[in-house]
């Protein structure tokens, strides 16, 4: 059954927002809403938290994007950080944090960066290609000839049909051509070709498509696109946790929800769809309480409240 508050959402039109007031943000918004939930308010004026330096990791994502393209590496580095102060373990931050060191020619720090990516997300083509190109530059053959076969292998399996096929063609050349003695590419600055939020509301619009579908697994790919150009945007995070939760992976469902209301503790859509999968495991406690706060949060007409409520009556999904 389709969750009927999964519907289509521009995401470019929250970079025109970053200036607002951060408690502007506090409310949180549902899949589809005007209100995109991207982080808490600030505290009242005169306590603690007034005086305490706050991030949106959405606005330092892309803040991040703008500095590292405009060759600003220190400024980038300072707002990779940031969002890494909230999101650790964010896959597609810990590589440009990778690329901003690798700007400032710290190659061990974007190696370490790099790494730390992967170990995140063992499938991203852009940080095994840019660690690779990194270990090649450090001397380090063997380790870069290690990286390159992974990429090699993915690649004869993906062939020409799969959605990844021209990155990974294009990662091999790259790591080849760096490999090689002599050449340009062991000099080359990063790659800085970054994709705009256009393509980022393509990409989502097109996992939303997907998703409807059933086409689960192209869905994530192209949800990894839009996260890419948007950074941890908790609707990102919400239907990328949705889509793991219909593959019944459901440890990395839940991991993609907590992230979004990490973020966004009032965004509605990953509220509900937490507590759908809390009720799935059997954790009828713990739906409970995704209600509850769904009920304080989204309190007039709200339709995910009552989509919860009645999976929890039935204890599973309701039959349409």
């Amino acid at each position: 059954m389709i969750a009927r508050s999964l519907r289509p959402v521009l995401l470019a039109g929250v970079l025109m927002i970053a200036s607002l007031p951060a408690a502007a943000f506090a409310s949180g918004g549902g899949m589809g809403g005007s209100s995109m939930g991207m982080g808490a308010g600030m505290g009242p004026g005169g306590m603690p938290s007034a005086t305490t330096p706050q991030y949106d990791p959405s606005v330092e994502y892309q803040k991040g994007l703008t500095d590292l393209q405009a060759g600003k590496f220190r400024d980038a580095q300072r707002d990779f950080d940031h969002v890494l102060d909230s999101l650790p373990h964010d896959a597609d931050t810990l590589f440009y944090s990778g690329m901003s060191k690798a700007g400032l020619g710290d190659l061990k720090g974007a190696q370490h960066m790099y790494e730390r990516s992967l170990k995140e997300d063992a499938n991203q083509i852009p940080a095994r290609r840019e660690l690779a190109v990194t270990l090649a530059k450090l001397g380090q053959a063997d380790q870069a000839k290690a990286q390159l076969d992974i990429l090699q292998t993915r690649a004869t399996a993906c062939g020409d049909t799969c959605p990844q096929s021209a990155d990974l063609k294009a990662a091999v050349a790259t790591v080849q051509a760096a490999m090689a003695p002599k050449t340009a590419a062991n000099s080359r600055p990063p790659s800085l070709l970054l994709a705009d939020a256009a393509s980022g509301d393509r990409a989502y619009v097109q996992a939303v498509r997907l998703i409807n579908q059933g086409r689960y697994d192209d869905a994530l790919v192209a949800l990894k696109a839009a996260q890419q150009v948007f950074g941890p945007h908790p609707d990102v995070l919400t239907y990328t946790g949705y889509t793991y939760r219909k593959l019944h992976q459901y440890d990395k469902a839940e991991a993609y929800y907590r992230q979004a209301l990490a973020i966004a503790p009032n965004h509605v859509g990953a509220t509900e769809y937490y507590g759908e999968l809390m009720v799935v495991r059997g954790d009828m406690a713990g739906a409970r309480r995704m209600l509850a706060k769904l009920e304080t949060v989204c309190t007039f007409g709200c339709v995910e409240t009552e989509d919860l409520r009645r999976w929890i009556d039935k204890g599973g999904p309701p039959q349409s």
